[in-house]
């Protein structure tokens, strides 16, 4: 089964929003939403969508933002 990790820590107390977009922009699964303490987390993205449905091959955009920091990642998902 295809699983993408993805390894983030913070310095400070931050809201962090973890977000997987399709290439159309839409949202796909959001994977973390919530204030977070200092510390390093490791948050799964499966290959499914926000209602478990296994999300078919294709180009999918990983969004992270925490506090003003934020980045884009392309991820490739085979199935």
């Amino acid at each position: 089964n295809p699983v993408t990790s993805i390894a983030y820590s913070l310095a400070g107390r931050e809201r962090v929003v973890i977000a997987v977009y399709d290439v159309t922009g839409a949202l796909v699964r959001a994977l973390v939403d919530e204030v977070q303490d200092p510390s390093r987390y490791v948050v799964t993205w499966d290959g499914r969508n926000n209602a478990g449905t296994a999300m078919p091959s294709g180009v999918y955009f990983i969004r992270y933002r925490a506090g003003s920091y934020s980045f884009t990642k392309k991820a490739g998902l085979l199935r």
